[in-house]
């Protein structure tokens, strides 16, 4: 997690303000966006990596991580897990029930629904459950299936994403 500026490193610090020139206007409050920046423009040091062994939720609670861990299932052609995984933690965020009940129709059709451009691998019981929920929308309404797939990397992916070589390297750099 970010811990501000006083926590960069000088390397990052003056990444983020060269990022930060390019960007420009784009940035509002420029203390508050090199802090942000922080979180993507450095890598951990070997010691916090190596912290990511001891469960997903390390590694999915770390910015740096979770776009590690995206990467490695990309280069699966798995990356449907994840991007389903972090839609619906986006989800659960939403208080407006007009953009609740997108979010829902996108969640829904994109990964649950069978022949789904992006569809995860959950069993018919899931599916069937995640539908009913549909109905009386609330941030629960995904959890069950958010559940299935969370063990599936955690007994699956992750433990190829800590042997692979793109985790290995934040080990020694």
């Amino acid at each position: 997690m970010c811990k501000g500026l006083a926590a960069l490193p000088q390397s990052c610090l003056e990444r983020a303000k060269e990022i930060k020139s390019k960007l420009g206007v784009l940035l509002q409050k420029p203390e508050n966006a090199i802090a942000k920046l922080r979180c993507f423009v450095c890598r951990p040091t070997p010691e916090e990596a190596a912290q990511w062994r001891e469960s997903l939720d390390r590694v999915l609670n770390n910015s740096y991580g979770l776009a590690a861990f995206r990467s490695f299932l990309r280069s699966e052609f798995s990356d449907e897990n994840i991007e389903f995984w972090t839609s619906c933690e986006d989800f659960k965020k939403t208080k407006n029930p007009v953009k609740m009940a997108a979010k829902a129709k996108k969640i829904y059709e994109d990964f649950i629904q069978s022949e789904g451009p992006r569809e995860v691998n959950i069993d018919h019981f899931t599916k069937d459950v995640t539908l009913r929920n549909l109905v009386d929308l609330s941030p629960a309404t995904f959890d069950l299936a958010q559940k299935r797939i969370y063990a599936l990397m955690e007994k699956d992916s992750f433990g190829r994403f800590l042997r692979s070589e793109q985790y290995q390297e934040l080990l020694v750099n």
